[in-house]
């Protein structure tokens, strides 16, 4: 998906997790991963994000666990 795109559907800004801390948002996209700001799990809207529906994404927690990709991963 288009970066701009993923922005635009984007539910990141109204996640009971997030701050604001002028980061780009869409944290569950390959090169973007976590956060440097958010530290504490608060409630997730990852479940039912357009992006995350789109891209038929399969994680939560994005923005402190890693983007779809990294936590796809093997350990």
């Amino acid at each position: 998906m288009d970066r701009i795109k993923a922005i635009g559907l984007c539910l990141c800004g109204m996640c009971p997790s997030f701050m604001d801390c002028k980061e780009e948002i869409a944290y569950c996209l390959a090169d973007q991963g976590t956060s440097g700001c958010i530290k504490k799990e608060q409630g997730c809207l990852c479940p039912g994000c357009p992006v995350q529906e789109e891209e038929n994404f399969q994680h939560v927690y994005y923005c402190i666990r890693g983007s779809e990709y990294g936590q796809s991963r093997p350990r």
